[in-house]
């Protein structure tokens, strides 16, 4: 890891493909020697300011490239806390590629993915759960997520995890007293304090550890709408996306798979399953579409039966959602064709695609659901699993403390619940954590 430190690296920074501009990132001790071979500045000035960008030329040799603008950011005064060099350029293929292969020419080494973060984090500009977070925010589709992975990249979870830490440091410290000086620290009711305070910590850990709402955060709410065929489930999705996402038509069994559309609500992601018609067929193609209604009706997180409101009778919802645990709404659609006094049920929402009549309600349904969500200071899902393990080692070490086990038990307990801790922030981590995580990076990033 250190040799590698040591190389100057370079990459693309922003996204493939035509663009009206790209940036070349550098970073290394040569990063300014090596950006000086490749780019002129207009102004010629005999050494580039810190942080000022540069209008200038860009070259391999006598061959000029293109025109750009470059800057240098000089340690520890950069994102990776090393000398830090940029170049806007032109967002062609061709530029880009000619580009890095001059920086490769004069000494650079492509980065590998995640590089310029690691060194950050190497470095200790930022902790292993910030260095995350900015992935996260890279992949943020929705406000709430893109603001959850900011705070994060802020020090939302370094701060939860460092107060935890320094509680559990506390506990440790009164355990590790009475093994080292017994004959003075033997008071019953100090274990039981001690063991308290595990079961509180413990318990704080726990909390924090909301599986469902970080996900929901991260990835939206999925609602699947299911029903009988021509129940109004296509004609719907539409309204709600605001486009026409799926065929509509009075043929029974047009929607043959699931089809899945998006929007955003109150910062969330909401995304909606259209699924085939629910009823008794021969039809393989039709069977394997309802096989397939069940499956996305059991992966989501609500489902919406729908029921045609002209057409009496309708069928029932299927066993397999009513006792699959999951909240379902019941949707009564074509509300525009009903008379004006007529009755309408009252055990879900009436609405009508073609007028709109409902759908706020609809709408309003799913806030309410978001603002359920606690705000959870974890939304990674390796930070929740640490958690969770953390939470399990202070409970151990409380039930020894409760059961008057030798104080040893119980700071094995606390030791490992530390260690699991240091995990999420970096203090405690090796080459193998650092490779799986950073290799989800994008290069240069």
């Amino acid at each position: 890891m250190d040799l590698l430190m040591r190389d100057t690296i370079a990459a693309c920074a922003t996204a493939p493909g035509a663009a009206g501009i790209a940036v070349i990132r550098i970073s290394g001790s040569r990063a300014e020697e090596i950006l000086g071979q490749v780019f002129t500045p207009r102004s010629h000035p005999g050494k580039m300011e810190h942080g000022r960008l540069y209008l200038g030329t860009l070259h391999d040799g006598p061959k000029d490239i293109d025109e750009c603008m470059a800057v240098v950011m000089r340690a520890p005064k950069s994102y990776t806390r090393q000398d830090v060099a940029e170049i806007q350029l032109h967002g062609s293929a061709y530029s880009v590629t000619a580009c890095l292969n001059a920086l490769t020419a004069a000494g650079a080494r492509p980065a590998e993915p995640g590089e310029f973060t690691l060194r950050a984090y190497l470095n200790g500009r930022i902790d292993l759960s910030q260095a995350e977070s900015v992935m996260s925010l890279i992949q943020a589709n929705n406000e709430r997520a893109g603001q959850s992975a900011l705070r994060q990249l802020n020090g939302g979870a370094s701060r939860f995890i460092g107060e935890a830490q320094a509680e559990l440091v506390s506990i440790l410290a009164q355990v590790e007293a009475a093994i080292d000086y017994p004959e003075e620290v033997d008071d019953p009711a100090e274990g039981e304090a001690l063991a308290e305070r595990c079961r509180a910590l413990s318990d704080r850990l726990t909390d924090a550890a909301k599986e469902r709402a970080a996900r929901l955060i991260r990835d939206g709410l999925h609602v699947a709408l299911l029903g009988p065929p021509n129940a109004g489930k296509s004609t719907l999705l539409n309204a709600l996306l605001g486009e026409d996402k799926a065929i509509v038509t009075d043929i029974p069994g047009t929607t043959r798979d699931v089809l899945t559309g998006s929007f955003t609500l109150d910062g969330y992601s909401v995304t909606l399953y259209d699924t085939a018609g629910i009823h008794e067929t021969a039809d393989q193609i039709e069977r394997l579409g309802i096989d397939r209604t069940y499956r996305a009706a059991l992966q989501a997180d609500a489902v919406w039966w729908l029921t045609d409101l002209t057409a009496p009778g309708s069928a029932e919802l299927p066993e397999a959602v009513r006792t699959s645990g999951l909240p379902v709404l019941k949707v009564y659609t074509q509300l525009d064709r009903l008379p004006p006094d007529a009755p309408l049920p009252r055990d879900g929402i009436a609405v009508s695609a073609v007028t709109g009549q409902g759908l706020d309600l609809l709408k309003a349904e799913l806030s309410s659901m978001f603002a359920q969500l606690p705000d959870t200071p974890l939304t990674q899902q390796r930070h929740i699993q640490a958690a969770r393990e953390a939470a399990s080692s202070l409970q151990e070490a409380a039930n020894a403390l409760d059961e008057h086990l030798s104080q040893e038990f119980a700071a094995v307990h606390l030791h490992a619940a530390l260690e699991t801790l240091g995990g999420i922030t970096g203090e405690q981590t090796d080459e193998r954590l650092l490779d799986e995580i950073f290799s989800n990076f994008c290069v240069g990033k």
